[in-house]
């Protein structure tokens, strides 16, 4: 027997998501977003009062972006810039400042505390931009981003508040999963190698040791002096992977597992890693909640850990994201 009720609750709320074609007087807010992270964060809140177009899509690296002609076009024409700051969008950042006289530019990362910025060089140096990994840290992120789009969409509101409130028990939610997963892993392998120096915000967080091959930017290069420490460190440890990312040449970490063999110790590449970029569109990494649980998973599926079981609604979340059904 059809619940008549149950289908009308369902129904009222499928239109209090995606809204009812001509209820509202305003066009949505036009929003450009640096980052994909940025992007499908903003998507959440903004919902059917926002269109989000995202500058940097799959395997872009941030650090090395220049801005083309359409994307200042596409910058120009935004009713809200959305960008994280801190260097990450280095070669974008002269443009990016250019047009915050005549475009709302919103820096994400303006309202997150100092003292829970990491810096590679202690006080005075520039802060570690991948702040997206520490989830509790990236919820003023999201706060940031509800104020935003609130001051230029004011009629979507109430809205935009209910959406950004249940992304924030997403997240918390999420913390707790991947914390659990790296947790699996055995405490004497809890040593993650990657690229570059990306994941210094997942490790605080969670627990584990990290070492990139570059520094906080691709732009930088790796001695070789810098890859033997870190071959004499995987030695040491017994690592039995290293990873590569999305969005860096894996060049250098071949050379790192070839240095380790050369050692007699055989080290693996335990997957690829989403770090600067999120991966497809319309898969679970091509969310950043997706992207961190997923890079969390590879890494404790290659280093001995056994990956719990996901909380029923993140799993069903990540579903919705795959398109895949319940």
């Amino acid at each position: 027997m059809v619940d008549r009720r149950a289908i009308l609750v369902l129904v009222v709320a499928v239109l209090a998501w995606v809204g009812v074609p001509g209820a509202d007087a305003a066009p949505p807010l036009k929003v450009v977003a640096t980052t994909g992270m940025i992007a499908d964060t903003a998507r959440s809140i903004g919902g059917p009062a926002i269109t989000v177009t995202a500058l940097m899509g799959e395997g872009v690296d941030p650090h090395l972006y220049k801005a083309s002609p359409g994307d200042v076009r596409i910058m120009s024409g935004a009713g809200l810039l959305l960008w994280n700051g801190l260097h990450l969008e280095g070669r974008l950042g002269d443009a990016i400042t250019k047009l915050g006289s005549r475009v709302p530019v919103v820096c994400v990362s303006d309202s997150m505390p100092p003292d829970r910025l990491l810096r590679s060089g202690g006080a005075g140096s520039v802060p570690d931009p991948h702040v997206w990994f520490d989830l509790a840290l990236w919820r003023f992120a999201c706060e940031r981003i509800r104020d935003a789009i609130i001051e230029h969409a004011p009629g979507a509101a109430d809205g935009v508040r209910a959406r950004c409130a249940a992304h924030l028990e997403l997240l918390d939610t999420a913390a707790g999963h991947v914390r659990a997963v790296v947790a699996s892993i055995p405490a004497e392998r809890r040593l993650l190698v990657t690229a570059h120096d990306a994941f210094g915000y997942f490790g605080r967080a969670n627990g584990l040791t990290v070492r990139g091959i570059q520094g906080l930017s691709t732009d930088s290069e790796a001695s070789l002096r810098e890859l033997n420490a870190l071959v004499d460190l995987i030695v040491e440890r017994k690592v039995p992977a290293v990873f590569i990312e999305s969005s860096v040449p894996r060049k250098t970490v071949e050379a790192l597992v070839e240095g380790c063999s050369a050692r007699g110790h055989a080290v693996t590449i335990g997957g690829e890693l989403l770090s600067d970029a999120v991966g497809a569109a319309g898969t679970e990494q091509g969310t950043h909640v997706g992207m961190v649980v997923n890079d969390a998973e590879v890494i404790a599926r290659a280093l001995g850990g056994t990956v719990p079981a996901r909380p029923a609604a993140l799993a069903t979340w990540l579903d919705a994201a795959a398109g895949r059904a319940p």
